[in-house]
């Protein structure tokens, strides 16, 4: 009995020790190139121009209604599934700058229930006469970035970024990323006609 117990004992301690060592794979990521971006200037019949990444494939004009000094420009990026999404208004007098003002400040607060968090950036060039401010929103918001540039006499220029699904922070942080540079890069070409 002792024998067949030590046999029996001994073929286990074989199949069991000839297995190898369970090794965790290694963490895999999605790696995201994008190109590197290459500008163009955009000076169409607007009473402003700037540059833009080529990389924005489409761009359409979409007329206010109610409204026929403002307009609304969309920058569409079909690889990226993201929109810049920009809005003009003319200023007519200083309270309606106070309340263009407001309500680009409000629509950037409305993201603070989904965002970890906003961070400001005061934007001025005096040269070129824009004034304004880079709002960049952390977390699962639906905007990651908004910003908005006036020369406080009668251009008033809000922008905001939109990708075409659902916000997860992670997913789209690289896309968000790149174009934010897009976003600061019309910001710091901007020039009013």
């Amino acid at each position: 009995m002792i024998q067949k117990l030590t046999y029996l004992l001994l073929g286990l301690l074989l199949l069991t020790s000839c297995a190898e060592d369970p090794v965790p794979k290694p963490k895999g990521y999605l790696r995201l190139e994008y190109p590197e971006a290459t500008y163009k200037s955009y000076n169409k019949q607007l009473p402003f121009s700037f540059e833009r990444n080529k990389l924005s494939d489409t761009v359409k004009i979409k007329t206010i209604p109610n409204d026929p000094s403002s307009f609304g420009l969309n920058l569409e990026y079909e690889k990226l599934k993201g929109t810049i999404y920009l809005t003009y208004k003319t200023i007519h007098d200083e309270d309606e700058l106070t309340k263009f003002l407001k309500d680009a400040q409000n629509f950037t607060q409305e993201h603070t229930r989904k965002a970890d968090e906003i961070v400001e950036q005061v934007y001025d060039n005096k040269e070129r006469k824009v004034y304004g401010m880079f709002y960049e929103v952390g977390g699962n918001a639906a905007s990651q970035s908004q910003f908005y540039v006036t020369d406080s006499t009668k251009h008033f220029l809000t922008g905001s970024l939109y990708f075409y699904a659902k916000p997860n922070y992670d997913s789209i942080l690289p896309a968000a990323n790149y174009l934010q540079k897009d976003i600061k890069h019309i910001m710091e070409t901007l020039e009013w006609k």
